[in-house]
């Protein structure tokens, strides 16, 4: 073991300050109180679990708060935070180097950097990208501004959004047939489209996360301006409830929630302003206005706007720690982990959206990049960390026996368990469907007579039961029929 206490040298390093990376060093800072633990951040604040509820046995909710480094370092003592860019690692000799020129060494080392949007293009200053605090200021400020704008994605971030926006038109391209690909079937999504035509039912008390931020701290350049963007380091990614902290108004009072959909489709060319005039598709146009950006899609329609979302995903954000080694990557690009969250170079671990898990999983369980799985990664990795150094034997979480997640869509709640979508199931499955509109919609996957999986939208309070049936894998063969029968109290059912 390295001798600690030395200027730039401890025994834990955890590089990321969104959830994973906070997580995993509070978990490290407590468990040894004696030990120096560092964590690195690019951002000047960090991501902290607030309002933490366990809701059933692996089901869980929480609030995202965004704080100063300081709220760390004064709850441990043996905590430091040290703001600055990773730029290299050297892990035969257990050492980071910082864009500010500091050298770290470490005994154990958590890589939590998160992941990265994958932007449409990098060099269009009216394409944006939401993934942390300032992208998400950016994108406000540019709203406020704008009578049209195209987003392009189907995941979490898209969904939200076109939901959020007012005072403003909204083009939703999509390359599914249906809206929420990642979490829903066509059904649930045809369920949920008709909130996207009807008013938004007003908040009773806006609700207000604590923010700090630092004068022109990582802040993108005005788009408006037609230069380029600073590139700067990233923040760490948004938390389940961003929208609720801004205000999501285009510049149309008239205008309340106005959503376009085109489905099948994706983004064939971009054009700027000068690049639209000068095409030969600007001359059979019926568009008078004259837009900033112009996008073309592979439908063979055109639209002009203000400016383009990208939210078509993310991907992991390995570097620079891939330069000069030999880290073992999974087809997504994460760094692969195994069951004890550990790399395939000596002393390092990985947590959150930058890695991905390579054990054999659960049949109940698999891997989706979600604010719920930071939180148990960046937990997990610090109490292997811990068993690693103490030489002490660990068993993989529970957390990880079957996938379970709560969100909310259009202002429903939605509660993923298992295989909700039949993930990996084949032929062999069956779905049962249980639909009140605009009220609830609830699907069961079965399996061989068991239940695998299911998607619960609305108040359903069905959650806590169909997660002990998908954990006890009993057959439900003979109770079939009942399963979704409105008049029947399945939770006294099988109680």
């Amino acid at each position: 073991m390295m001798a600690e206490n030395k200027e730039g040298t401890f025994r834990f390093v955890v590089v990321g300050g969104g959830i994973a990376g906070v997580t995993c060093a509070e978990q490290l800072a407590s468990q040894f109180p004696s030990s120096d633990v560092a964590l690195l951040t690019a951002a000047p604040q960090i991501k902290t679990v607030t309002h933490f509820k366990q809701v059933s046995k692996t089901l869980e909710e929480f609030d995202v708060e965004e704080c100063p480094s300081s709220v760390l370092e004064e709850k441990y003592t043996n905590l430091k935070v040290i703001q600055s860019a990773v730029t290299g690692l050297q892990p035969q000799l257990h050492t980071l180097h910082t864009v500010d020129g500091q050298e770290i060494l470490y005994e154990k080392l958590c890589i939590c950097s998160g992941g990265r949007p994958k932007l449409l293009t990098q060099d269009n200053p009216f394409v944006l990208g939401i993934r942390d605090t300032d992208s998400a200021q950016e994108f406000q400020k540019q709203l406020s501004k704008a009578k049209r704008i195209v987003v392009i994605g189907n995941g979490g971030i898209a969904l939200e959004l076109v939901y959020e926006v007012e005072g403003c038109e909204v083009i939703w391209a999509v390359k599914d047939k249906a809206i929420g690909n990642t979490f829903f079937d066509a059904g649930a999504a045809q369920f949920l489209i008709p909130s996207l035509a009807t008013a938004k039912p007003g908040r009773a008390v806006p609700y207000r996360r604590a923010r700090y931020t630092t004068e022109g701290a990582g802040a993108l350049a005005a788009a408006t301006s037609g230069g380029d963007r600073r590139v700067t380091e990233p923040g760490s990614a948004l938390g389940p409830d961003w929208h609720e902290d801004i205000t999501l108004r285009g510049a149309q009072e008239e205008v309340s929630h106005r959503v376009t959909m085109e489905y099948q489709c994706e983004v064939e060319k971009i054009y700027t302003h000068q690049e639209w005039l000068h095409s030969k598709h600007a001359l059979h146009t019926t568009d008078t206005v004259s837009w900033k950006v112009y996008v073309q899609l592979t439908n063979g329609k055109t639209f002009g706007c203000d400016f383009i979302v990208s939210a078509t995903g993310v991907v992991p954000n390995t570097e620079p720690f891939l330069h000069g080694n030999s880290f073992a990557l999974a087809d997504d690009a994460g760094l692969q982990v195994d069951d004890h969250m550990r790399t395939s170079e000596p002393d390092v671990y990985a947590a959150g959206d930058v890695c991905t898990a390579c054990w054999e999983p659960s049949p109940l369980w698999q891997q989706m990049r979600l604010w719920t799985q930071a939180r148990q990664m960046g937990w997990y990795a610090g109490r292997c960390m811990a068993a690693d150094v103490l030489a002490e034997p660990i068993e993989l979480d529970f957390c990880f026996e079957l996938f379970s997640h709560i969100t909310k869509f259009f202002n429903y709640k939605v509660v993923l368990l298992g295989k909700f979508n039949g993930q990996g199931l084949g032929l062999d499955q069956e779905l049962l469907l249980r639909c009140t509109k605009a009220l609830e919609y609830v699907k069961v996957v079965l399996s061989g007579g068991r239940m695998m999986g299911a998607v619960l939208i609305g108040e359903t309070d069905l959650e806590e039961t169909f997660e002990n049936l998908i954990l006890n894998q009993m057959d439900l063969t003979p109770y079939r029929d009942e399963l979704l029968n409105p008049n029947i109290d399945i939770e006294d059912y099988f109680d």
